[in-house]
């Protein structure tokens, strides 16, 4: 095993804000306990609107009764409890192609909506800090899936992943020894996972995660070894985006973030929506 990928297992177990939870809480924790941000006064503020779209399930969607519901819409109103601002709170579905510009028309004062955290878009945006990171995650048989530490333990096996992926980059980068296998569709993979034509799977754990806990599955697998995160690969994850010259305001999110989180409400959401967590 070299340095580079001795690190990077280790780092994958403690990744989470310094916090080696990562196998034994089924919920991920991004925010060092020990760290105090201020409480923020939005006494002036007369209003903060939450654009959002329909169409990022379970995160934001409309119900059977064609309401606004999922994991954003939620955690929107432990935010805007946790600052004491329920009031003055609003949530509001835009188009997708459409949420930048009415952000910038004064439309609305934050969107939560899963904006891509670019150089470039820091330049438009004022980004609260990551709130929800997607790992990449093994996947394999229940009866033949690998632990920690899983480097040496896939050497020669094939690995399915999906082609001229993150996750492809990923796994030739940081696993050079297993035999890469790669599938243009998702569902070929788990077929060849299911029938033992690939030893495991390497790829996005949510996505994963819904499939483990639907019928297709038929409980024949599990994930192993993990959580891995690399944001050179795979991103820097959900945040909240206000406009650029509102720093403040994005702020003021991060302070209720860590509270949700230190308070264990962030927990309970994401296991709501998450029943198989991806962590």
């Amino acid at each position: 095993m070299t340095l580079r990928a001795l690190i990077f297992a280790l780092a994958a177990v403690m990744s989470l804000s310094g916090v080696s939870q990562a196998v034994e809480s089924p919920a991920p924790m991004f925010w060092d306990v020990k760290e105090r941000l201020p409480k923020p006064d939005l006494s002036a503020v007369p209003r903060i609107r939450f654009l959002t779209t329909t169409d990022f399930p379970p995160f934001n969607y409309l119900d059977r009764e064609e309401r606004l519901s999922g994991f954003h819409i939620d955690l929107v109103r432990a935010i805007c409890d946790e600052l004491g601002v329920s009031e003055k709170c609003e949530i509001q579905a835009v188009p997708w192609e459409q949420i930048g510009d009415a952000l910038q028309r004064g439309r609305g004062e934050a969107i939560i909506a899963g904006v891509a955290i670019t150089q470039e878009a820091r330049e438009q945006y004022a980004f609260s800090r990551s709130y929800l990171q997607f790992p990449a995650r093994f996947m394999m048989p229940k009866t033949s899936a690998k632990t920690e530490p899983i480097y040496a333990k896939i050497a020669g096996e094939r690995i399915g992943v999906i082609a001229d992926s993150g996750h492809e980059k990923m796994l030739r980068a940081y696993f050079p020894d297993v035999k890469v296998v790669t599938y243009s569709r998702q569902e070929w993979m788990y077929a060849d996972l299911k029938a033992g034509k690939i030893a495991g799977a390497f790829g996005d754990g949510m996505r994963f995660a819904f499939w483990l806990a639907g019928s297709d599955a038929s409980g024949c697998c599990r994930f192993a070894g993990g959580p891995y995160l690399a944001p050179e690969y795979l991103g820097y994850g959900l945040a909240i985006a206000a406009n650029a010259d509102n720093a403040a305001l994005a702020s003021a999110f991060d302070y209720a973030l860590q509270q949700i989180s230190l308070k264990g409400r962030f927990a309970e959401l994401y296991l709501r929506y998450f029943p198989v967590s991806f962590y």
